[in-house]
């Protein structure tokens, strides 16, 4: 059984710690968050015997085998670091850092740790997408791969009507490429690897952050078009082109029907059995991890994390869109 702490008290959290459960190999010890009352009502909701208010008395403790951080992105690397440095394994929610910098930093603690890094990106995980890359070759030479997910943010009506809110500031490394097109980005790269050129473009809300927008990856003989939101929705699929036939992905972040529509008209539908509770997936790969004694999982690896963050950066960056991290 391994046990695990939490930073971060959000439905996110929460949803990690149902969906874990179902390994039967996960055990909620502590959680932490900087107001006691939180802590102590979230730890007694969901079974913990342990809280904290200061982390580091949580990553020196020995009542944890590895935490899920799932904290604002600027606090990812620094926070994930402690913990490493410490001993500890750690399930670090998407995007793993504000900047290629730290993503180096936190991969270079692990390391020297000999401990288990992860991206939380759960969409590499699920058996939909291990179909879609067993069934490239079907559909011929790649052209083009449209990339989609745009999703109304929940809390973009309270930004409008003029309160602060974190999720819309750029000071805690957010916005519509970090929280939105990650997912976009993630599954290309993870396919057809690092493109040679980025260009993007973007509309910038007051605040500073990008609230919308598109980026083009462009390799050799293809490219790839990432259309991502925060302040809009979209019902359009995801899409791979290739010369003999598309495959069509309903949702490029769960991935819930996936299907080849051939240059002939006829169609092939290659959804495979998958659960709901998709977080499970991304967890089982943790704690297997651990469970083997791995530091770095083949799937969510270090240099795909490294790959994704260097094209979020230089995206962010042509956009004009730079975060306290970066001046670091």
């Amino acid at each position: 059984m391994i046990r695990f702490g939490t930073i971060g008290t959000s439905w996110i959290t929460e949803e990690f710690i149902r969906c874990a459960s179902l390994t039967g190999d996960f055990t909620l010890s502590a959680v932490y968050s900087r107001e006691l009352e939180k802590a102590k009502a979230f730890a007694a909701k969901h079974g913990a015997n342990h809280v904290f208010t200061n982390l580091d008395a949580m990553a020196q403790s020995d009542v944890i085998d590895a935490v899920y951080l799932a904290s604002p992105n600027s606090h990812h690397a620094g926070q994930a670091m402690l913990f490493l440095a410490n001993h500890k394994h750690v399930l670090c929610e998407k995007p793993m850092a504000s900047n290629v910098t730290e993503c180096s930093a936190m991969i270079d603690t692990a390391r020297k740790n000999q401990v288990l890094l992860m991206e939380a990106m759960k969409s590499t995980f699920l058996p939909n997408f291990k179909s879609v890359q067993e069934n490239l070759p079907k559909i011929g030479k790649i052209r083009k791969v449209f990339s989609n997910y745009c999703q109304y943010s929940s809390r973009y009506d309270i930004f409008k009507a003029g309160r602060h809110i974190n999720t819309f500031d750029p000071a805690f490394a957010n916005g519509s490429i970090m929280d939105i097109g990650v997912y976009c980005i993630y599954p290309v790269i993870f396919l057809f690897g690092s493109p040679e050129a980025v260009s993007a473009n973007a509309t910038i809300l007051e605040s500073g952050i990008d609230g919308c927008g598109s980026i083009t990856l462009h390799y050799p003989d293809m490219e790839a078009i990432i259309s991502h939101s925060k302040i809009s929705d979209s019902f359009i699929s995801s899409e791979i082109q290739g010369e003999k036939g598309n495959i069509l992905i309903d949702k490029i972040s769960t991935q819930d029907n996936v299907k080849i529509i051939y240059r002939d008209g006829s169609t092939e539908d290659i959804t495979r059995k998958q659960s709901a509770d998709i977080m499970y997936y991304e967890a089982q790969e943790f704690i297997n991890l651990i469970k083997a004694k791995r530091t770095e999982s083949t799937v969510n690896s270090f240099s795909l994390a490294l790959a994704v963050a260097e094209v979020m950066e230089t995206a962010r960056r042509q956009i004009g869109l730079i975060f306290p991290a970066d001046k670091q």
